[in-house]
């Protein structure tokens, strides 16, 4: 397993030193939020793509992909009842797939919760088809591209769209596409019912990325979450990806976060 670090959490960083500062640290990759690039996907020009890739490049270290893909962003909903913004939304992911294809990463990840919500009057067989039908031409550049969108469940206090790891399974097999996995996110698999393990379990042939935080918002290490068991469920799972750090508050500062979060990760999965 490789671990990766979440560019946000060095808020005011220029991304070149981003990457070094992670490189050095020990991490083998890093995942972009596009809004630290530009507004908009698109605006991120064909040479400044290639540049980052070659910054990336330069300083030892993988970009994983992209995530916080619809943060920051206006117009952009997956299971609105407006055709249009549907429309908008389904292009702006193909667009983001390009980006993330572009930088040299392979996964892009979908929580983007408040542009998954189900409005009130929106039945969850009627979001559910449109959200399918939305994704499917962002699905199909990912596998022209080699990239994984990999979509993540997330807790009721976060969407009322897809909150269970099952319920990702079941709408990954649907789209019947190994362009679309899923996400575990510890944070989110927190709030489930069932254990960790248990959940990495059942989800193991559609997993095709890792977050790695607690259930405070902070870093691995930060909270009560035990790492143990799940670096364990990974293993018995098969599981040889990308295990990435993502936290929701910074206070500790991103050395800190970067430093304390990796040492922790490699107690508990060892060197990665």
């Amino acid at each position: 397993m490789k671990f990766a670090i979440c560019n946000e959490i060095f808020e005011g960083w220029k991304i070149d030193d981003t990457m070094a500062y992670a490189a050095r640290t020990g991490y083998g990759a890093i995942e972009i939020s596009p809004f630290t690039l530009a507004a908009r996907a698109g605006d991120v020009g064909a040479a400044e793509r290639r540049r980052l890739r070659e910054t990336a490049a330069r300083a030892g270290i993988e970009i994983a992909g992209l995530h916080w893909i619809l943060a920051r962003t206006e117009g952009f909903h997956l299971t609105t009842a407006d055709t249009a913004v549907r429309a908008r939304t389904a292009d702006y992911l193909t667009e983001i797939v390009r980006l993330c294809a572009d930088l040299g990463g392979t996964r892009v990840i979908l929580g983007s919760p408040k542009q998954r919500n189900l409005e009130p009057g929106v039945e969850l067989a009627q979001g559910w088809a449109w959200a399918q039908a939305a994704l499917r031409p962002a699905i199909a550049a990912a596998a022209g591209a080699g990239v994984v969108i990999c979509l993540e469940p997330l807790p009721a206090e976060d969407t009322n769209f897809i909150n269970t790891a099952a319920e990702a399974v079941r709408f990954v097999e649907e789209a019947d596409s190994p362009a679309l996995q899923v996400i575990l996110d510890v944070r989110a698999m927190s709030h489930e019912e069932k254990p960790i393990p248990q959940l990495i379990a059942e989800t193991q042939v559609h997993l095709a990325y890792v977050h790695a935080n607690d259930r405070n918002l902070k870093g691995p290490g930060f909270g009560a979450v035990d790492f143990k068991p799940i670096a364990a469920a990974l293993r018995a799972a098969g599981y040889d990806g990308t295990v990435s750090v993502e936290v929701f508050t910074f206070e500790e500062g991103p050395e800190a976060i970067a430093t304390r979060s990796l040492e922790y990760l490699r107690q508990t999965f060892g060197a990665g």
